[in-house]
């Protein structure tokens, strides 16, 4: 059952809710049959890149609408904006919670400042925060996930498939956050073939300057791996990571796709065939959950994390190639078994 504190701040009008947002980002919102619970449901802000960048963004716009299907409510989705402050991010969460959308996720790192900040302000009302686990308050759960061991099977697939024994990664922006796949992925390639050299790069020292949002960086890197000898290139790199792929198909080599299962993505339907596979993190899993939470008057709060066992990363089998590969399944599941184990513990620095 939902909580009675949404219950009395749910009546306001959906057009006061773009009003408020006009100023820090465009908003969708979406309406099920929450009219006659009189109460709004799950909101998302999203990260740079924004909706429709195939992966990350899009995982998270996903859960939305399984929550809608699901809880028949009201949802929301708000875009970012170029050179927003902290300030602009928290004004965007609180006219969420301030309209009675619970829960209010920012997607994204860049929300955490903003988020505690919204979250203090509205005790009771659930918050949720992708990629980071450094807020603690009794009314935030922090949604993170070892990215590090989905990358590691990346890294295994990698060293399987290439045959110029050098593979490429490319990182949007060098942060710990990111080193974690870049850890993950190299650990992965050496302890299959300790032959094969992975060359990394990172696109940006912040995400303010694209690293996260830039195809044309993206491709320009991957081009430069290519040349190198690269003949399969993992990106972790949000909507950068499109350019990757771009310049992967261009090429006739893999590239392996990050967060969403890149090969079934409308966007890169004509790239679908040099996509080996995807690392993937279940946002969307992740979001629906938080919504799901609430919505049973359990609202989940804390570090909920998703890994290997709990089945919230993984490699997608989507590409046939990949799939029917035997020697290639072999290993990953190998691989995945000893992760789950503990045989093989993953760095993730």
């Amino acid at each position: 059952m939902r909580r009675i504190s949404r219950i009395t701040v749910a009546g306001a009008a959906t057009a006061s809710l773009a009003l408020a947002l006009s100023a820090c980002g465009g908003t969708s919102t979406s309406s099920g049959s929450s009219e006659s619970k009189g109460d709004k449901g799950l909101a998302i802000a999203y990260d740079v890149g924004g909706k429709g960048d195939q992966s990350f963004n899009d995982a998270a716009y996903a859960g939305l609408e399984q929550a809608k299907k699901q809880f028949g409510y009201e949802t929301a989705d708000v875009e970012p904006t170029d050179g927003e402050t902290d300030a602009d991010k928290e004004q965007r969460l609180v006219s969420l919670a301030k309209q009675g959308y619970n829960p209010v996720v920012g997607v994204g790192y860049a929300y955490a400042a903003a988020l505690k900040g919204a979250a203090e302000k509205y005790p009771d009302t659930t918050f949720g925060i992708v990629d980071d686990a450094t807020i603690e308050a009794d009314n935030v759960a922090d949604l993170v996930f070892s990215e590090e061991e989905a990358s590691y099977l990346a890294g295994v697939a990698a060293a399987k498939a290439t045959k110029t024994k050098t593979v490429g990664f490319v990182g949007g922006v060098d942060i710990p956050l990111i080193h974690k796949f870049q850890a993950g992925f190299e650990q992965g390639v050496k302890d299959t073939d300790p032959k094969v050299k992975v060359i990394p790069q990172y696109l940006t020292q912040t995400a303010e300057e694209g690293g996260f949002s830039s195809p044309d960086k993206g491709k320009s890197a991957a081009e430069g791996q290519i040349e190198k000898k690269a003949d399969v290139v993992y990106a972790a790199a949000g909507l950068s990571g499109q350019g990757v792929i771009e310049a992967a198909a261009a090429n006739k080599v893999w590239a392996i796709g990050v967060d969403s299962d890149q090969y079934k993505q409308e966007a890169l339907a004509k790239y679908k065939d040099s996509i080996l596979t995807s690392a993937m993190k279940d946002v969307a899993k992740a979001v629906f959950n938080l919504a799901k939470s609430v919505e049973d008057g359990k609202p989940a709060t804390g570090i909920v994390k998703g890994d290997l066992k709990t089945g919230e990363v993984s490699l997608s089998n989507s590409n046939p190639k990949f799939a029917d590969d035997a020697e290639l399944q072999e290993a990953i599941e190998t691989a995945k078994e000893k992760i789950i184990s503990g045989e093989i513990k993953v760095k993730s620095s």
